[in-house]
């Protein structure tokens, strides 16, 4: 049995969780509304405030997308009620960002400028302070969305071992290497 997946899904009271006969799953809150196709041989046991996943059979792709389905459901619903925040950094000297609508303007020291359009169900803010980094701040209910639109914003300049320049997370622990040892005796 997973782990993962036989743990059940507690609903927040403002949420609502629905199947179809195809197994679609929706899941309703106050910030919006998100759908999932699953697995046929995936089904759902619902109680009043929980919902458990229970699997059909016990070969291989079932037991792997056991963990999965429950996985994506409850991010699902967190995202539905509380929803979800990513923060970057820009570390560097003259490395700058910002928005203005749904389009994300950086200048991480390349000889133009980029310009990167945001999805529209992410909501994107850029802060930028006397002294600090530029930080982008970006919220959604789709946690795997954000997750996406994330890395690709942090692959347009990957920070590097030895400065540390470069986009990365503001809770992100970057391992530094030692430069080059002073000269030879």
């Amino acid at each position: 049995m997973s782990r993962i997946g036989k743990l059940p899904i507690v609903l927040p009271g403002s949420v609502t969780f629905t199947v179809t006969p195809e197994n679609v799953v929706h899941v309703k809150g106050p910030l919006g509304e998100l759908t999932q196709t699953v697995d046929n041989r995936i089904q759902f046991d619902q109680s009043d405030n929980t919902v458990t996943l229970v699997r059909t059979g016990e070969d291989k792709d079932q037991r792997s997308k056991h963990g999965l389905y429950r996985s994506l459901i409850n991010n699902m619903i967190k995202g539905v009620s509380e929803g979800f925040t990513t923060e970057q950094e820009l570390v560097g000297v003259g490395y700058r960002a910002s928005n203005t609508g749904q389009l994300l303007e950086l200048s991480l020291g390349y000889s133009h400028n980029l310009v990167f359009e945001i999805p529209n169900e992410i909501k994107v803010e850029t802060k930028t302070e006397r002294g600090k980094n530029p930080i982008i701040i970006m919220k959604s209910i789709d946690k795997q969305l954000l997750g996406m639109v994330a890395a690709k914003i942090r692959s347009f300049r990957v920070p590097e071992p030895y400065k540390g320049k470069g986009i990365k997370f503001t809770n992100e622990v970057l391992r530094r290497k030692a430069g080059k040892s002073a000269g030879k005796k």
